[in-house]
């Protein structure tokens, strides 16, 4: 039987602690639910009266039922001028009433001596008195050796006996912080060798966690390494969100622990929800997704050269290291300048066209996105744009309007104020005219809204759609204020998203063909739903 890892997550607490990362109690709680659901031992849900956010968020979560994962209360090890029994950290860690407190206390002497201002002996007590006082009043405790690793590259024998008086105090499980982010994988193997040796020496049964943070991007490297070295708690955050540079993030932590080192997580069972998961908590973050992202991430298994996706069409395990539905992802075919006649097939499968290989309309599909794709267009973030051009290629599509005319009109009246804007939509749609009008926060929202103005009674569904993103591009610099601009449209209605491109020297023309094609997508796709 594979060994079993313990996952304890921090993104409450420690997440909390990135620039613009901030979380609601409800959306906490909603947080939780997620963990728990997918299996997470421990999450840290903050340190409990350090705000009224903190103290409303454990006061509601003693009416949740996690079937799961243990909530834990964080803070700091007594004050050194109170007893514990007196001291309001350690009160308000037990108000919360979790069935997991995980207190920190210094393993660098320096931050003993210059932090606390304290003797070192005296740094030793108040870590022992304060979890020998919690230990009989709560089920899980847990011991944060925060700067361990500084501190034993520093003085190892006080760093080493910190952790000797956490164990005398009753920490089941004692966790190496790398606070700075500092340390390299190659330094982990000596120190944790240590460690295991020392705690062995303690006289009873305590584990091993690592805690890493990503200033020297190797949290997830240096966490693995722990694991593999010993360690039986991992200590992470959804995404890797944290203070400065992040924490080790979970969501590569989680799948190398099982697929790729052979241990059991409880999370096992449940982790083609770790997709879902690692976006809910964007989401509710109200932070872009990082398409980048290892394993979780929109491009993490996405294929743009050609060579590289006939070969996945064949064995995924070309270009893949695993496949991207164990965790809930899925693969993409990238249309680009690179592509070639298996991107373009792998895009009709998906989008239940019939083209073959050796179907005349494929060298002309293929010809003309180079083309497009030359003048500046760019499709990897404009499906909906290829989906499109494919199907008119293919004689499979007829836009649902015909534009006569536009016109958008600036009036700046006063220096003082925004300018007023207004645009005009000329169009024809099944055989009827529309001459619409409509004002708008600038000249595209404005085409937006005559546009709209003029297709709604025409097609009502169009009122559940809605821009959420919008981005300008200048493709070549070197003609000033006359260069090409490429405008990328994100859409989405009540059940899917879309990406739409258009290109040209002047921006609003630009914004208008992404804006067709997106209202053309919408309607196409409820047409086929209809179906």
């Amino acid at each position: 039987m594979s060994r079993f890892i313990e996952l304890y997550d921090t993104t409450l607490r420690d997440g909390t602690q990135a620039e613009n990362f901030n979380l609601s109690v409800d959306d906490k709680i909603k947080v939780c639910r997620q963990l728990d659901r997918i299996g997470i031992d421990f999450i840290e849900g903050g340190w409990p009266g350090s705000n009224p956010l903190a103290v409303e968020f454990f006061k509601q979560m003693q009416g949740v039922e996690l079937k799961q994962a243990k909530l834990a209360a964080f803070g700091s090890t007594r004050h050194f001028q109170k007893q514990p029994q007196e001291d309001a950290n350690l009160q308000a860690l037990l108000a919360a009433k979790t069935p997991a407190v995980t207190i920190f206390g210094k393993s660098w002497d320096i931050h003993v001596i210059d932090a606390l201002r304290i003797q070192l002996e005296d740094n030793l007590q108040i870590i022992e008195d304060s979890l020998a006082y919690l230990r009989p009043q709560v089920q899980h405790l847990i011991y944060d050796a925060e700067h361990f690793f500084d501190g034993f590259k520093n003085n190892r024998e006080y760093c080493l006996a910190t952790l000797g008086r956490a164990i005398a105090g009753g920490a089941e499980t004692v966790v190496l912080c790398d606070t700075n982010g500092g340390t390299l994988p190659h330094e982990i193997p000596a120190i944790m060798e240590r460690v295991r040796q020392f705690v062995a020496e303690q006289g009873r049964e305590v584990k091993i966690g690592i805690h890493s943070h990503n200033d020297s991007e190797t949290a997830v490297a240096n966490a693995l390494m722990g694991v593999e070295l010993g360690a039986s708690q991992v200590q992470g955050t959804i995404n890797g969100f944290g203070e400065r540079c992040g924490n080790a993030n979970l969501t590569s932590i989680i799948p190398a622990l099982i697929f790729k080192m052979g241990l059991e997580c409880r999370v096992g069972k449940q982790i083609d929800q770790l997709y879902t998961t690692a976006r809910m908590v964007n989401e509710l973050a109200n932070l872009p997704h990082n398409r980048y992202q290892p394993y979780v991430g929109e491009s993490a298994f996405a294929h743009k050269g050609g060579i590289h996706v006939s070969a996945v069409q064949r064995n995924p395990v070309t270009y893949e290291h695993i496949a991207p539905e164990k965790i809930g992802n899925e693969r993409r075919i990238l249309i680009s300048d690179q592509s070639g006649r298996a991107n373009v097939l792998m895009k009709a499968q998906k989008y239940g066209l019939n083209l073959e290989n050796d179907d005349p309309r494929m060298a002309a599909i293929v010809s003309e996105l180079k083309d497009l794709e030359n003048n500046g267009y760019q499709y990897e973030a404009a499906e909906a744009s290829f989906e499109l051009l494919m199907r008119r290629a293919l004689g499979l599509h007829q836009d649902y309007f015909e534009l006569e005319a536009f016109r958008v009109m600036n009036h700046k009246y006063d220096v003082t104020k925004n300018p007023l804007t207004e645009a005009t939509v000329r169009l024809w749609v099944n055989g009827q005219a529309e001459h619409t009008a409509a004002m708008g926060d600038g000249p595209v929202n404005a085409l937006d809204r005559a546009l709209r103005k003029a297709l709604t009674r025409f097609y009502p569904s169009l009122e559940d759609m809605e821009l959420t993103d919008y981005k300008v591009r200048v493709l070549t610099g070197e003609h000033g204020t006359g260069a090409k601009v490429r405008v990328l449209v994100e859409s989405r209605d009540l059940d899917n998203s879309w990406g739409t491109v258009g290109v040209s020297v002047n921006i609003i023309e630009a914004s208008w063909q992404a804006l067709a094609d997106s209202i053309n997508y919408k309607l196409m796709k409820d047409e086929k739903s209809h179906c």
